[in-house]
């Protein structure tokens, strides 16, 4: 892949092939920094996962980066309110639902009550394409509304491992401070081993590299870290 001449400068001031500490590895990446917006700081950790085996769930980072979501409740009218005054920013059932159906999607995540599911799952096709299809594993799909709500609107972050056994997600801003950015990405991994399948192999992690969206990686010495 051809870059452009910023960011083949930008590789010129570091190691490519040297596996960082989180810290610095987090604070190389804003040092790499050379484009005019304020870029994502991507994680990207290879995993070795067998054919039956996954990772999938969801965390709130101690420091939040992202823009307030907005957050559409599929539930029965009883229970509008409810979400409402949790903070959800929309609420209702076959209103929303066909709008949804109609190509509507003013809206960052979807939350579910369980009796709403058999509606909801005829979206599928529309809402699994977009990543946002309600699902128990990720607490998207509730009765505890207040709860559920409550979380997403404090940043709570779905992560899951993609075909090839590489998780991506975002874990800050280039604007923050490193070591904000490096706690983000210390509680990821953290998680991350929590969540590890009770089978897996030894060398279970693969590869961590840190970047901005613009920018090159940086590896991450995650013997380390482990």
């Amino acid at each position: 892949m051809k870059h452009g001449k910023k960011y083949n400068e930008s590789l010129k001031k570091y190691d490519v092939t040297k596996k960082y500490s989180v810290a610095d590895a987090c604070k190389l990446v804003k040092d790499l920094h050379f484009v005019k917006f304020d870029e994502t700081v991507e994680l990207h950790v290879a995993l070795r996962l067998e054919k039956n085996q996954t990772v999938r769930d969801t965390l709130v980072f101690p420091h939040q980066f992202k823009g307030e979501k907005r957050i559409l409740v599929f539930c029965k009218e009883e229970r509008v309110q409810e979400a409402l005054d949790a903070g959800a920013t929309y609420a209702g059932s076959t209103e929303y639902l066909d709008k949804v159906k109609g190509g509507w999607f003013d809206f960052d995540v979807v939350v579910a009550t369980p009796d709403m599911m058999k509606d909801v799952g005829r979206l599928g096709m529309v809402l699994g394409r977009k990543g946002l299809m309600p699902n128990p594993k990720t607490g998207t799909v509730t009765n505890d509304l207040v709860h559920a709500v409550a979380e997403l609107k404090k940043g709570r972050t779905e992560f899951r491992a993609d075909k090839t056994g590489i998780v991506h997600i975002a874990v800050g801003k280039v604007s923050m401070d490193a070591a904000a950015v490096t706690e983000n990405v210390n509680t990821f991994l953290a998680e991350l081993d929590r969540k590890k399948p009770a089978d897996a192999k030894a060398g279970f992690v693969r590869s961590i590299s840190v970047s901005s969206s613009m920018g090159p990686g940086v590896w991450i010495d995650h013997q380390e870290e482990a």
